[in-house]
């Protein structure tokens, strides 16, 4: 563990804190440059995204990255910056609660995102199969001593999941509420576009929800619905690559 344990609690409790009260932002980063600017620019969270770094890295997203180098790049923005990391871990990687918790503290991050998806057979893993390896994450973090904040991702909503749009809301609820009696801090039904889905799902799960903006939905609204978390994923990291094509083509020019 690269970092001392007792720094790594203090951050991972600084983190769960963060989900009660005013509406925590994470401008999602992708390498330690980019996590530096969103320190600087005073956000108590540095929140990594999959898509981006597996971009960055040359893969594609779902977990087509190896994840030896995902953790490498992950490790890299922790040392970066002093304020909590959480990593979008994927679904995983197919590890063991226990390593994967000791991967994640050995890099120096206090939280994680952890979705639903089967990225092998495709659609939505089982939620009662996947609530058990929650709860075993979450006391594998217990018995390491630092209370890992676990943003579950409910990718119910996603067209990966083929789940008709009728249903997509109750079993994002049912999910959701599976995961957090399994000890997760936060659920994350990514994909939702309308301020009603999102406005059940903060009342119908008895914990915090994370979303996202998107064409229907600002900070304002997010925040006036309930929701405790807001990330932006690959937003931000793609924004830059467009401002860096326009620049390149406008030399060419």
């Amino acid at each position: 563990m690269s970092t001392d344990v007792t720094v790594l609690k203090v951050r991972a409790e600084l983190l769960r804190d963060l989900h009660r009260g005013a509406m925590l932002v994470l401008p999602n980063a992708w390498d330690a440059a980019s996590a530096a600017i969103v320190a600087e620019a005073g956000f108590p969270v540095v929140a990594t995204a999959s898509a981006a770094i597996s971009a960055m890295l040359g893969y594609p997203d779902g977990e087509g990255a190896p994840w030896q180098e995902m953790f490498a790049a992950a490790g890299r923005i922790a040392r970066a910056v002093s304020v909590p990391v959480t990593v979008d871990a994927e679904a995983g990687y197919g590890m063991r609660p226990r390593e994967l918790v000791d991967r994640l503290l050995d890099i120096g991050a206090v939280g994680c995102n952890l979705e639903d998806t089967d990225h092998r057979a495709g659609g939505l893993v089982d939620a009662e199969t996947h609530a058990q390896w929650l709860a075993g994450v979450r006391s594998a973090a217990d018995d390491a001593g630092v209370p890992i904040v676990i943003n579950a991702r409910v990718d119910a909503f996603l067209p990966v999941a083929g789940i008709p749009e009728a249903e997509r809301l109750a079993e994002a609820v049912r999910r959701g509420r599976r995961y957090l009696d399994a000890g997760v801090d936060c659920v994350y039904p990514i994909g939702v576009r309308d301020k009603r889905d999102i406005a059940t799902l903060v009342s119908e799960l008895p914990g915090p929800v994370n979303g996202n903006t998107g064409e229907f939905l600002d900070l304002a609204t997010l925040r006036e619905v309930g929701v405790a978390r807001v990330s932006y994923g690959p937003r931000f990291y793609r924004a830059a690559l467009a401002d860096l094509k326009v620049a390149v083509q406008h030399l060419r020019s």
